[in-house]
């Protein structure tokens, strides 16, 4: 019986490779590849010869790829999945795939390896024992905004991808969200020659990553676990009725932010 086998790949240093890796790009019957053309330079800095059928697998392809991926693993072959860099499915290419063959009682299979994730954990400074993937935040103000407020009470570390031309926005929109202390590091080309993290705050660095390049990994601390102020919560709610937000919408918003109860604040805020 054939099976997909989902691969990680370096994040930029070759040597990182494994040696499960390199014996299955040697040796897999179809390699489905985020690039292909990336893949054969891999493969390539690895000095291994690529021995089966190269097909391209990346977003726009994924969902039509998936039936003829497992259509393979059902014939009796080796299936292997790799994105650019690290894992597939996180943030990347694979899901149509597994699912496909779990539906078809197929075999998947796991060679693990390089991650951007946990790699920028481990550089970040900040706690790592309880954490949260978030990928890649909303293009649009919006939208992206609108996602940062719904993370406002988060407590788990969050860990994003983002593009370097979103950068200083993104830090800027999670300044206004949530706390200009609040406390983040800006990952950059991990493993690669010019590797760099920025520590410091949202605020700060918003200001400091405008020319920043490379493949952008951010790490932020969450929200403060100490009991909100329920006195400075009321507050709040009233600043925000007096510039003419209805109550209702007032306290959905400062509930939102600070992980409080609505109704709790609710009831606060009328009997003010």
């Amino acid at each position: 019986m054939g099976v997909l086998i989902l691969a990680a790949t370096p994040l930029g240093n070759p040597a990182d490779a494994s040696t499960r890796l390199r014996e299955a790009l040697a040796t897999a019957d179809v390699v489905a590849a985020e690039d292909t053309r990336r893949v054969r330079r891999l493969a390539a800095d690895l000095g291994v010869r690529i021995g089966g059928k190269v097909v391209s697998h990346y977003d726009a392809v994924e969902d039509q790829r998936s039936a003829a991926l497992a259509g393979y693993v059902a014939e009796g072959l080796t299936v292997l999945v790799v994105s650019d860099a690290g894992m597939p499915l996180v943030s990347d290419p694979g899901l149509a795939a597994v699912r496909r063959c779990i539906e078809a009682g197929l075999p998947v299979t796991c060679f693990p390896g390089p991650s951007a994730l946990t790699t920028a954990l481990a550089l970040s400074g900040l706690p790592v024992d309880r954490f949260c993937f978030e990928g890649f935040l909303p293009r649009k103000p919006g939208p992206r905004r609108s996602r940062l407020q719904s993370l406002a009470a988060e407590e788990r570390t969050m860990v994003f991808f983002e593009s370097p031309r979103r950068l200083a926005d993104t830090l800027a929109d999670m300044a206004q969200a949530w706390d200009p202390e609040r406390r983040v590091a800006v990952c950059r080309e991990l493993t690669k020659p010019y590797e760099e993290v920025l520590r410091g705050t949202v605020g700060e660095l918003s200001q400091q990553v405008a020319d920043i390049l490379g493949e952008i990994t951010l790490v932020v601390a969450g929200a403060d676990r100490s009991a909100p102020d329920l006195e400075e919560l009321v507050e709040q709610v009233a600043d925000l009725v007096e510039r003419g937000m209805r109550r209702s919408e007032a306290v959905a918003q400062v509930a939102a932010e600070s992980g409080v109860s609505r109704r709790e604040l609710y009831a606060l805020a009328v009997d003010r």
